[in-house]
């Protein structure tokens, strides 16, 4: 078997085993409540948290990596700083997976009828069983980056939103068939949708490279001749996970922290429904965070003067710039321009299907711009791998 082939067989093994497990319902939960058909198991199954406490770890890591120079430069130190990285994000994964988990445990006793036998080993299972089979899915999405294809934790989340859509094209065909929407309405969204995806892959493959040329110099006994070369910079540099998940906590989180210090007050629901997804006041906000978040994140990946020091110790220089600070200037210029695309590009991404959802305009199922950014970006970088690996194997076969 071939390394591809063998890579192809692994992920998809693993995703199937996470399928699976999303059908497994949580030990304990009445079986007269009704809530053991596929659907509702998916939603109450040894998989409910998915693998996001562990994604809203790392993430919170990379934020303070951003802003703390001492954890930035641990993450920089080779791979020791980079296994106690992976012991924080552990470690924030579990505080997070156990609060959660224990929340949902306590919600289901708390409904009359939902739990066979209420008592305080069902919480302590259930909490359990989910923090479980969160750990049970950041292993797997580890299985998957280093010996599959992809992004393990980015092919997990897709697996999911993937996962939904039969469903949602089944209920808008029943909607159709019931006079319920327009086939105008459906033409509508399929050409957005359609348009979105151009736009994300567009703007996703897009580079600005910069013009670099290396003179010649020797490395021990090799020579190396003089060649022109070129630096490219991506348009959407901030990536999609950092500004797409973390947006939303900016006034989530505090609200979230209200409701467990005041409880249910008549300003936290107002609160909430004001910002609900596709009200303007949540389109205004989350607009603003993108676009910062876009902007930090980006200055933690474009590092002009680490760049311009390592084009300086190769002999590359950029045509009609000096070298060093002036490099360095010049490459946080363009970065900066390219930032703001990307940063544009995203809150369009995120915001197009949010603003047509308040003008109903938009059929009645969850098409989010985050949903479909992750799904296009994963499928991009698998296509990448893929195609990497095939020329490795070729290679290999002509040796």
């Amino acid at each position: 078997m071939s390394e591809l082939a063998r890579r192809i067989a692994i992920t998809i093994g693993a995703l199937l085993i996470y399928r699976l497990g999303c059908f497994i319902p949580i030990a304990g939960l009445s079986p007269q409540a009704g809530l053991l058909q596929p659907n509702a198991a998916a939603r109450l199954s040894i998989f409910s948290l998915v693998i996001f406490p562990y994604l809203s770890a790392a993430i919170i890591i990379q934020l303070f990596s951003v802003v703390w120079g001492r954890l930035s430069a641990l993450e920089r130190s080779g791979e020791a700083g980079r296994r106690r990285i992976a012991r924080y994000t552990l470690s924030l994964t579990l505080l997070f997976a156990a609060f959660q988990a224990f929340g949902i445990a306590s919600t289901l006793q708390s409904m009359r009828g939902l739990v066979a036998e209420p008592s305080a080993w069902f919480l302590v299972s259930t909490t359990a069983t989910l923090v479980g089979g969160v750990f049970f899915l950041v292993w797997l999405s580890e299985l998957i980056t280093r010996h599959g294809i992809g992004n393990g934790l980015a092919l997990i989340l897709s697996v999911g939103i993937v996962a939904a859509f039969p469903a949602e094209v089944a209920t808008t065909i029943e909607l159709l068939r019931q006079g319920a929407v327009s086939g105008n309405l459906v033409l509508f969204n399929a050409i957005l949708s359609v348009a979105v995806v151009a736009m994300i892959v567009l703007v996703e493959s897009a580079r600005r490279n910069v013009p670099v040329q290396y003179v010649a110099r020797q490395v021990g006994k090799r020579v190396f001749a003089p060649r022109a070369s070129v630096l490219p910079i991506k348009l959407n540099s901030a990536g999609f996970l950092i500004p797409v998940t973390v947006a939303p906590w900016i006034f989530n989180l505090p609200l979230a922290l209200a409701t467990l210090v005041f409880g249910q007050t008549p300003w936290l629901a107002a609160a909430y429904a004001h910002l609900t997804y596709g009200k303007p006041l949540n389109i205004v906000l989350i607009s603003i965070a993108v676009f910062l978040l876009a902007f930090l994140y980006a200055a933690r990946v474009l590092d002009p003067e680490h760049a311009a020091a390592a084009l300086q110790k190769l002999g590359g220089t950029i045509p009609d710039v000096a070298p060093g600070d002036a490099t360095a200037d010049h490459l946080d210029r363009i970065a900066s321009l390219t930032t703001v695309v990307g940063a544009v590009y995203l809150v369009a991404v995120l915001l197009i299907p949010a603003a047509l959802l308040a003008s109903g305009t938009v059929l009645p199922y969850n098409f989010a711009g985050g949903s479909v950014l992750i799904v296009v970006c994963t499928n991009l970088d698998l296509k990448k791998q893929v195609r990497e690996l095939s020329r490795i194997n070729r290679g290999g076969e002509r040796i």
